[in-house]
């Protein structure tokens, strides 16, 4: 082959095979720094870390309360209008995430701070610092499983089982306190709604007594169909109920609620030809009294009603037996968790060995430019660039 006939491709550039050459040649004047160096402060941060005191895990497995669809669910259908109220009260959709939402409440923390005394524990000036220690050293997590784990912290491994227990103590107490599965907020709403149902039944019996009327007339013809109509009216107002609750989890244009306001719909026109079809009898003597008698069966239908899902509530909420139920309690460590002496050895030697050899090459390239002129006279002009801008930032 010619000399014409070369291809640029076959041309080797000698700068680049000479700063190959110059790379190596660096790390060999530099070896001894750059191994017995990371060697060095690999050892160093070994020592350190034997000084620091060591940290305990203990963890805890509890199951949370289990959502379940209770008696009351094969009976809604017989209770008319209230039959689908329980629905708008209930249903947790992600529970695990609820509970642990709870253990990192301001309440459940407080509480776990006076039954340690942390703030003395930890040496924190304020309640906001110790809860932020405490948080810190408490990790809470869920699984496919379903399991909720609750890991601890501390240098005294009897202390970081006792705070990771404490925490599903503490959430039990809590849950106690609070309306959280299906059955106990049922159970709650009802409760409510009964004992006003309650007040306004005894209020209108006492104003049916005051109207003077006899046993004999109660069974007349005309009490009968006004009883039939006051159970209308108490159901047209149950469905009233349960459509404001679904407002408040439902859109107008929903299936489920466009139903609902069909079955209100019917309920009315179903009140209204009762009310028409109900017999005069003799009102000029007694329409007083069906007034009041209407009005008692209306609150006598919806108390019934009420108590119905009240005592179903109470039922479920008994069959769900204890909240929380704790699978695996959190015992004393035997070992500890951190810190990890042989893998911050082996870190800090990487961190310092890549450190010197960023800082070998830097130290080469500043002095190969040293020796170019072009090279050294932009450092020249680059330094004093440096210190004037130094200078003006003094006198400011």
């Amino acid at each position: 082959m010619t000399e014409d006939t070369i291809t640029p491709s076959q041309v080797v550039d000698p700068d680049e095979e000479i700063s190959l050459l110059d790379l190596l040649q660096t790390i060999v004047d530099n070896l001894r720094l750059l191994v017995f160096g990371p060697l060095a402060v690999g050892l160093l941060a070994l020592g350190i870390s034997f000084t620091v005191a060591p940290t305990f895990t203990a963890k805890t497995q509890f199951l949370p309360p289990q959502a379940q669809q209770s008696a009351a669910a094969s009976m809604l259908a017989s209770l008319g209008s209230l039959g689908g109220l329980a629905g708008a009260v209930g249903g947790i959709k992600n529970p695990a995430d609820q509970f642990i939402a709870y253990m990192r409440s301001v309440t459940l923390q407080d509480a776990i701070i006076e039954r340690f005394k942390l703030q003395e524990r930890y040496g924190t000036k304020t309640r906001v610092d110790t809860r932020t220690r405490l948080t810190g050293s408490i990790r809470a997590t869920s699984g496919k499983d379903g399991l909720i784990s609750v890991e601890a912290d501390d240098t005294d491994p009897q202390f970081a089982a006792q705070l990771a227990n404490a925490h599903v103590e503490e959430l039990g107490k809590l849950l106690s306190k609070l309306a959280v599965t299906e059955a106990q907020q049922r159970r709650l709403f009802f409760e409510k709604q009964l004992l006003q149902a309650k007040d306004k039944l005894t209020q209108s019996e006492i104003t049916l007594r005051a109207t003077g009327i006899s046993g004999s007339v109660l069974k007349s013809n005309p009490a009968s169909a006004v009883a039939a109509v006051a159970a209308l009216q108490a159901q047209v107002t149950a469905q009233e109920v349960k459509l404001g609750a679904m407002r408040g989890y439902l859109a107008e244009t929903a299936p489920d609620f466009k139903q609902a306001m069909t079955e209100l719909t019917n309920l009315r026109v179903q009140l209204g030809k009762q009310e028409k079809d109900t017999p005069a009898g003799n009102r000029a003597t007694e329409g007083d009294y069906v007034t009041k008698y209407r009005e008692f069966k209306y609150h006598e239908t919806l108390f019934e009603l009420f108590t119905k899902q009240f005592e179903l509530a109470k039922v479920d909420e008994s069959r769900e037996g204890a909240v929380i139920q704790v699978l695996d309690a959190a015992e004393p460590p035997e070992r500890k968790s951190k810190p990890k002496k042989a893998l911050v050895a082996i870190i800090a030697t990487l961190a310092s060995g890549f450190a010197l050899l960023l800082f070998v090459f830097v130290r080469q390239a500043l002095a190969n430019a040293g020796q170019n002129a072009d090279s050294a006279q932009k450092m020249a002009r680059l330094k004093h660039s440096w210190r004037r801008a130094l200078g003006r930032n003094s006198l400011k």
